[in-house]
């Protein structure tokens, strides 16, 4: 028997207005005018311009809180505002907010990995078999120079891509040839055969240090793994001067001969969104002009929409026609309100981190930083903690000390002897200073580190010491370890 109940659920909708704001305060400097000629391309009732006419009504200057008459939304705010910022409330590097989207930056032009490998293919005299044997190698070179894919497996595609019978030797052969390509070290299977390319490719393979490195790496490479040094001496009856000098030829090598995010050339260029400027002992923030375009509503559009509105109503096509140019007219209405509701919120956000963290912005020093997470900034301005994660997930900010993102000014917070709170930044920038000034024939290992902390004043754990080496990409005590 089916029964029929009436339930009240209360839930709350964006308006188009809103989910245009939301999308345009994620995008950075960067990318904004690719978005803006999206929209003028779209939209003809978008015009770039000052509007030298506008009038009180077209004036969407200073109240981002006025309500444009829109059509009603089926839109829910869980599909926009579906963040989880219990887990991301910038306490610490290497936290990311769950809105975080792959964007691509502005890049030099550049040449794949693979490309550049293909070309030099190119220029072996190879029959065909061997060529494809040579593309098919190629193309299982990972981005940081590896071949991790086993041969057979190899052999295997060969034979079912390309219908071709070979067998291990003849692989192996085509593999070596590639191994003399450049970069040095390229295709290895492994971290010791990469090392040993590079080596055997020295000009004074003769040489007995690059002799001893060899040996090294061919006959105790775990044992240089885990800087067993006493060991490989032993073994290798070796004096303590050719063990450091072979050691240092082998730390000098290309471990990841690719060396190449996703297997290309990259050169990337930081857009800042915000300027900060010293001027007669204060300072100011200004945007980035990029991010401040003058947009307008058609002139021509308006004039047309109140000719047709003045129109005969009753004529379907009139009426299609005036119901197309509204909507083209508020689409450029809601834009350009997004857009400007955007450059507010940026400036307010960004002048609200200057306030909390003037110490860094006057001496650029580190250490002046405060223990900041999003809820301090998204108090202050009276806004969602949500808001205050898109703005600082993609921004950047220029200072006369360099360009930072404005995740770098978020951190936890580390007690003190004294009991107030410091920024988990200083403890990092201690912690880096200790270990570069360590005795490197014996490193500190993570109880000493937290002792010497101890002992300056921070109040810090064993684990917290960890996690900070760890961010710093400090590695453990042993292997810090030098000759």
């Amino acid at each position: 028997m089916q029964k029929l109940n009436l339930s009240q659920v209360l839930s709350q909708k964006l308006s188009p207005q809103q989910i245009q704001f939301i999308k345009l305060l994620q995008v950075p400097t960067a990318e904004l005018d690719a978005r803006i000629e999206e929209e003028l391309e779209i939209n003809p009732a978008l015009e770039e311009g000052r509007d030298e006419e506008k009038t009180q009504e077209e004036d969407f200057s200073d109240n981002y809180e006025e309500n444009i008459e829109a059509p009603e939304s089926d839109l829910n705010i869980d599909d926009y505002l579906n963040d989880d910022y219990g887990g991301y409330k910038m306490q610490g590097d290497g936290n990311y907010s769950p809105d975080d989207e792959d964007r691509e930056i502005p890049i030099s032009g550049g040449v794949s990995l693979h490309e550049q490998l293909l070309s030099q293919l190119g220029y072996l005299k190879l029959d065909e078999s061997q060529k494809l044997i040579g593309r098919q190698l190629i193309g299982s070179i990972e981005s940081d120079g590896y071949i991790r894919r086993d041969l057979e497996a190899i052999i295997n595609d060969l034979a079912f891509s390309q219908n071709i019978e070979i067998d291990l030797d003849e692989v192996e052969e085509v593999l070596r040839k590639i191994q003399n390509f450049d970069p040095a070290g390229i295709a290895a299977r492994n971290l010791q055969e990469c090392l040993l390319i590079q080596l055997e490719r020295k000009e004074h393979p003769e040489d007995p240090v690059v002799q001893n490195a060899m040996r090294i790496i061919n006959d105790s490479f775990e044992e240089f793994t885990k800087k067993h040094y006493t060991k490989i001496q032993k073994r290798l009856g070796i004096e303590d001067d050719e063990l450091k000098d072979a050691i240092q030829m082998i730390t000098r090598l290309n471990p990841k001969p690719g060396g190449i995010s996703d297997g290309l050339v990259k050169t990337q260029y930081i857009i800042p969104d915000f300027i900060l400027t010293h001027a007669n002992g204060k300072m100011e923030i200004s945007l980035n002009s990029k991010n401040a375009p003058e947009l307008r509503v058609s002139r021509s559009y308006s004039d047309m929409f109140e000719a047709y509105d003045k129109s005969d109503k009753r004529d379907k096509k009139l009426k299609e026609t005036v119901t197309f140019v509204k909507q083209k007219l508020d689409a450029a209405k809601w834009f350009i309100d997004a857009i400007k509701q955007r450059q507010q919120t940026l400036l307010r956000t960004m002048q609200a981190i200057l306030d909390f963290q003037t110490e860094f912005f006057i001496e650029g020093d580190e250490t002046k930083l405060k223990p900041m997470i999003l809820k301090d900034i998204a108090d202050r301005i009276e806004m969602d903690i949500s808001t205050v994660s898109r703005v600082a997930n993609s921004k950047a900010i220029q200072t006369e000390f360099g360009v930072y993102p404005l995740k770098y000014f978020f951190s936890e917070g580390i007690a003190t002897d004294s009991g107030e709170d410091v920024s988990n930044k200083e403890v990092k920038s201690v912690l880096q200073s200790m270990v570069d000034n360590e005795n490197k024939r014996k490193p500190l290992s993570d109880d000493k580190l937290v002792k010497l902390l101890n002992d300056k004043g921070y109040n810090i754990a064993r684990r917290t010491v960890a996690k900070y080496r760890e961010q710093l990409q400090i590695p453990v005590a042993r292997l810090r370890k030098e000759l």
